[in-house]
């Protein structure tokens, strides 16, 4: 059975086994479950990408052309 040490910085090395068996890879992020039990559950925090569809909602404002033509050489002068 696969083990590990904490260090005194609280982190440990997940052993090779384990990360091949859930899939992580470096910058993975992992969900800690505590149970009434005792035992802890650790699983991967997984994302479906559409999931984050609309999650940032874009600045929208009416902008004429001419105010695009007058703020790039408004811009263009301060070179």
């Amino acid at each position: 059975m696969p083990s590990a040490v904490v260090t005194s910085k609280g982190q440990i090395t997940i052993p090779k086994e384990v990360r091949d068996s859930l899939g992580l890879e470096p910058g993975s992020r992992l969900t800690f479950r505590m149970r009434d039990d005792g035992v802890v559950e650790v699983q991967p925090e997984t994302l479906d990408v559409l999931s984050l569809c609309g999650i940032i909602k874009p600045k929208v404002r009416n902008v004429t052309i001419e105010q695009m033509n007058a703020a790039i050489r408004k811009a263009a002068t301060r070179r």
